[in-house]
């Protein structure tokens, strides 16, 4: 292994270890601090579901909802089967008013994985929408 490749692995592993900080970070309730940690990474792999998916989730604790929703919709488009992605968009567009958008997104996430918690937001943002229309 040469230096170039050591390099290579260093940066590797710090990307990996600023990642798990993340990770923990946001666990904690500190999503900024989460951000802060997590951008070099951001930064370095772009088109890594897993990193924007974590950093969607900071956005969305975070109430940065816009850039949640831009991230929770990269992740999509790089990884289509990612039915907590599809979740989180649908809790996302549900707090930005947007109830049509995130019925869609909760109901296909549902279908891909039938468990509880997505159901009771599925059965909340369907009713809230039958209100609107009532």
């Amino acid at each position: 292994m040469d230096d170039e490749d050591l390099a290579r692995d260093h940066t590797g592993e710090h990307r990996f270890k600023a990642f798990r900080q993340a990770e923990a970070l946001i666990e904690n309730r500190r999503p900024l601090d989460a951000l802060k940690v997590l951008q070099p990474v951001l930064e370095a792999e772009p088109d890594k579901p897993s990193v924007q998916l974590l950093a969607a989730r900071a956005y969305f604790h975070s109430a940065q909802l816009n850039r949640a929703e831009r991230a929770f919709t990269r992740v999509l488009e790089l990884d289509p089967s990612d039915h907590y992605a599809r979740f989180v968009l649908g809790r996302t567009l549900q707090r930005l008013g947007r109830l049509v958008e995130a019925l869609g997104q909760l109901r296909m996430a549902w279908a891909m994985n039938p468990v509880p918690e997505y159901q009771d937001a599925l059965s909340e943002v369907n009713a809230r929408v039958h209100l609107q229309e009532g």
